[in-house]
């Protein structure tokens, strides 16, 4: 848990991650059902070493899931410059007989016709009949694997999608509720998530350990690539852009705040808020300078003292969040319950690994989690002011004052320190003292929160859509995060105003690497999925929007029929209930 401490605050500790031992944060129990499947030929592991300067996160992260895979054969050799560290200590590199293995062609494993029988029949190694589960069908899943890919295709992607579900079905329906009985809550949240597992089973690459090592090394050469063509360097003109935007913003809050145009000069400040948090986001992954103590200063600077809202707390909660995203029990960023749930794993008051807290499933969460596909823009639009909260309970809280027994023991009092400044120069000066009445105020307040909502959109939209079924421990971390992750498609000059966020799947396999390169290394992703045969999900703004709300409109129409179940077997003395 030393190691997650650290990852918390942004910092790693000296030395790799322990061989072969999944992440401190992991755990719990993996049910799965085997699906009748050969799986492809392991892909060649033959690549490039990768040594040089330390890159830390994406280095951590590599040791992470290179820890989540076995090795698949015995080494027969080690390179003596295969560290990912300055001090050439870490996780040697798999030089392995395993490198003479052929390469299949990807479409090997992603190509497929869907049949009138719901089978998928495929070629090369998967060319076995195997009986599709239910709400599935192969139509579509492989679609925006593409390194070129226009919008007509990307609506062509979601078009298919909806499709291939509504041919498949939804696990609501009747006839699934017939032949999949279920005695109590926690069986029917088992047998709904083991539908997602085999799911993902079919779309994604078998989970091998030798696939997936292959997988591995690929990553590590992709990972080189980048080192070698200096795209983890920051780009520091694009900030200079960046400052221009900031600056041109908060004269114009000022500006219309002096003139008296109160609802005008609130647009403005949440847009000010909205774009300068994005480097905030980036200071957090020590994506700007590179050094902790520096960029720590940016992002408690912009977030702290500019917008209240706690950089501490959101290390915390995102650090762990890239390591073990979407898993239910450990991802804190889906864990929203009474309010949202995006995985029927919650159905079963999932106790939360980052909080120490079971997330109790009540009467509340049967009554709101139904509605949630309609409540989730209108909750977005607030959201800022839970963010409140959690920051001041974060700078109180044990997890932070244990900071002051390490080096970093002055990030709590400097938080606590500009976020109550904050609050004095927004609470008291501008709201108390420089407007005039209190009606003027509250549509103040509300106008320069909710102007902050397609923020909060943009942070769920990348993955409140995706997988959350955990494939067990010898899925490598790239294909976890292809599989967690959505990119959002939009045209390069409107890069500043998704600040990164739409670059999110390339961003968690190399989170170090500066905003203003993710473009470049979408090239590179975009080439890894396609030798790989990792699905890589990418939508329009729009259809992303979509493909959230059909999964939280699942998510409700599973609790609608588990609520309506139990009423059932209550009432008839089933499952002793009455």
């Amino acid at each position: 848990m030393q190691t997650i401490t650290a990852y918390r605050i942004g910092r790693k500790l000296p030395g790799p991650w322990v061989a072969h031992a999944p992440p401190p944060i992991r755990g719990g129990v993996f049910r799965r059902t085997e699906v009748t499947v050969s799986p492809p030929s392991p892909l060649d592991g033959n690549c490039s070493d990768v040594d040089g300067e330390d890159c830390e996160d994406d280095e951590a992260l590599l040791r992470a899931e290179e820890s989540s895979a076995e090795e698949p054969c015995s080494s027969s050799s080690s390179d003596t410059d295969d560290s990912l560290t300055e001090d050439s200590t870490g996780v040697s590199d798999v030089v392995s007989e395993c490198s003479a293995l052929p390469t299949p062609p990807s479409a090997a494993w992603s190509s497929g016709v869907q049949t009138a029988d719901d089978t998928f029949v495929g070629t090369g190694s998967r060319s076995t009949p195997i009986a599709l589960p239910p709400f599935l069908t192969a139509s579509g899943v492989h679609s925006v694997n593409r390194r070129s890919l226009g919008s007509a295709q990307l609506s062509q992607f979601a078009r298919k999608q909806v499709q291939a579900q509504a041919k498949a079905g939804p696990i609501n329906d009747t006839n699934t509720v017939d032949a999949v009985a279920f005695s109590t809550v926690d069986d029917f949240a088992d047998r709904s998530n083991q539908h997602e597992v085999e799911r993902d089973s079919v779309t994604y690459p078998s989970v091998d350990p030798a696939r997936q090592q292959a997988i591995i090394q690929r990553y590590r050469a992709m990972h080189q690539r980048i080192h070698d063509a200096g795209w983890y360097d920051c780009p520091y003109g694009d900030y200079a852009k960046e400052m221009a935007r900031y600056t041109t913003l908060f004269v114009l809050f000022l500006a219309t705040l002096h003139l008296g145009w109160y609802v005008t000069s609130a647009v403005f400040l949440g847009l000010f808020w909205h774009q300068i948090m994005f480097t905030a986001h980036d200071a957090g992954h020590r994506a700007i300078t590179h050094n902790f103590v520096i960029d720590t200063l940016i992002g408690l600077f912009i977030a702290d003292f500019c917008c209240g809202l706690s950089i501490g707390w959101w290390k915390s909660s995102h650090n762990v969040h890239h390591l073990v995203t979407n898993q239910a029990e450990h991802d804190p960023d889906i864990q929203n319950v009474p309010l949202f749930a995006t995985s029927p794993l919650f159905f079963k008051s999932l106790r939360s690994s980052y909080y120490d807290f079971t997330f109790v499933w009540d009467a509340v969460a049967d009554y709101m989690v139904p509605f949630q596909k309609y409540t989730y823009y209108p909750i977005m639009g607030i959201a800022r002011f839970n963010l409140y909260l959690l920051s001041w309970l974060h700078v109180l809280s044990a997890k932070s004052s244990a900071l002051g027994r390490s080096t970093a023991w002055w990030i709590r009092p400097a938080e606590m320190a500009a976020m109550s400044a904050y609050w004095f120069l927004f609470g008291y000066c501008l709201l108390w003292r420089a407007l005039p009445d209190w009606t003027t105020r509250v549509v103040f307040v509300l106008v320069s929160h909710i102007i902050t909502m397609p923020l909060h959109v943009q942070i769920t939209l990348s993955h409140w859509g995706m997988s959350t079924s955990d494939l067990g421990e010898t899925e490598s971390f790239p294909q976890r995060q292809l599989r967690t992750t959505m990119d959002v498609d939009c045209p390069a000059w409107l890069d500043f105003l998704h600040g990164g966020l739409q670059f999110q799947a390339v961003h968690h396999l190399f989170p170090r690497v500066p905003r203003h390169n993710l473009r470049k290394v979408q090239t590179l992703v975009r080439e890894f999925c396609d030798d790989t045969g990792i699905p890589y999900a990418i939508l329009n703004f729009v259809d992303g929007n979509r493909r959230v709300l059909g999964r939280l409109q699942e998510m409700s129409d599973q609790v609608n029929m588990m609520v309506q179940c139990q009423k059932h077997m209550a009432a008839t003395g089933e499952s002793g209930l009455h």
